[in-house]
């Protein structure tokens, strides 16, 4: 029996095989990209498309890419699927990555593209808006308490 090396497993790990990639862009980040020059256009959809292609066999590459901001408030042990994606020195895309093996897909839905300097207010207000029951549920909890 041969003993499996260590490189391989976490490829094993990290690959799914036949998994769809589905990218859904909303009118915020669609009114953000017509904005860009077409330099910086070609370079989200790049950086968006270099992600969508790697995700299915070398997630964990994707994922080391991303980034995520705390957020004001718990989600009641939830984890935000928001993270955002460095496009460039001064670009970042504001996305959600959600994962749903049952159906051997990833979704990428994404939100925003901003300059880094507006990144923190953009990136809670996504936040907000995405979580907002959840943390409207945890002030009233807190109320309540």
């Amino acid at each position: 029996m041969k003993k499996k090396s260590m490189p391989k497993l976490i490829n094993e790990i990290n690959t799914i095989p036949n998994m769809d990639v589905l990218i859904e862009s909303t009118r915020g980040f669609e009114k953000d990209l017509s904005k860009l020059s077409e330099t910086e256009k070609a370079a989200v959809i790049q950086k968006i498309n270099s992600c969508a292609s790697l995700f299915p066999t070398q997630r964990a590459n994707v994922y080391r890419k991303l980034r995520r901001l705390p957020l004001p408030s718990n989600l009641n042990g939830y984890e935000s699927s928001l993270y955002t994606l460095r496009v460039s020195r001064t670009l970042r895309v504001i996305w959600a990555v959600d994962e749903d093996p049952i159906f051997g897909q990833v979704i990428f839905t994404l939100f925003r593209v901003v300059k880094h300097d507006d990144l923190d207010r953009v990136y809670h207000g996504v936040a907000k808006s995405l979580y907002q029951d959840m943390f409207h549920h945890n002030l009233e909890a807190a109320q309540i308490s």
